[in-house]
């Protein structure tokens, strides 16, 4: 299969019934695309726990739909654990291995033999503390394991017609808050609720951090133009609801 790299489908063979884990973002969405192409017996697992928005939920329904895949939502309250929403250097570790535990307790229960992520070759442990999580719970990572980077994944999801393929990268609601800064539902569900609203006026990828009563909004360099053309609308929405608005470009998170 020319979409399918020959390793990708051996792993399969070799690892069947798997649980994925499953975002709605390019690498997991490839990997769904991949287990129905294949025929693989597989679960995919979203959660639900707080830090995440109503559109990536649509999302994920509306691709488990398109592959004819049952999902399980696996709902939670991440608020209530105090070393989570404490948001501190460790807050991604902890929250995966929550989201982790959770998940595997209910998949488990179906005949699942093992959970799988769309963890891939150009992830950084480094960068990506949540990883830790992968090696302690077992978590297999299937496009890691076969060499495939981020660029890789975005090809071959073109080549199969995948509308996720330019997905920008995506991460939750909690990234928005400077470690240190309790991360709660109020700062959380503005900071949803303003990129939702900045979204809609064209813009591709966006971040809005939210510090201390203070927001930044990061944009891509590419539209440039637009940022200087909808400020005014920009900060009408930021001003109901941060005390000041400052700039930058986009980078990671």
């Amino acid at each position: 299969m020319e979409t399918i790299p020959d390793n990708l489908v051996k792993f399969f063979e070799d690892n069947p019934k798997p649980a994925l884990a499953f975002s709605g973002g390019v690498d997991s969405t490839y990997l769904m695309y991949v287990c129905r192409r294949l025929d693989v017996d597989m679960i995919p697992v979203f959660y639900t726990g707080g830090f995440q928005t109503v559109a990536q939920l649509v999302n994920v329904e509306n691709l488990c739909q398109r592959f004819n895949f049952n999902p399980e939502f696996i709902e939670d309250d991440v608020f209530e654990c105090k070393e989570i929403a404490a948001n501190g250097p460790d807050r991604c570790y902890l929250c995966k291995k929550r989201m982790a535990t959770l998940a595997w307790k209910r998949v488990k229960k179906f005949g699942c033999k093992y959970m799988m992520d769309g963890t891939n070759a150009s992830d950084d442990p480094a960068t990506r503390p949540g990883m830790r999580v992968l090696d302690e719970l077992g978590i297999r990572s299937p496009l890691r394991e076969c060499g495939l980077k981020k660029e890789d994944i975005r090809r071959l999801s073109k080549e199969a017609g995948l509308p996720t393929w330019d997905l920008p990268s995506d991460s939750c609601l909690a990234t928005r808050i400077p470690t240190g800064t309790p991360v709660t539902r109020e700062n959380t569900q503005r900071v949803n609720y303003v990129e939702k609203e900045i979204r809609v006026m064209g813009f591709k990828d966006i971040r809005v951090r939210d510090i201390d009563g203070n927001a930044r909004l990061e944009t891509l360099p590419s539209q440039k133009d637009l940022l200087e053309e909808m400020k005014p609308d920009i900060e009408a929405v930021l001003l109901k609801h941060y005390k000041s608005v400052t700039y930058g470009e986009r980078k990671s998170q």
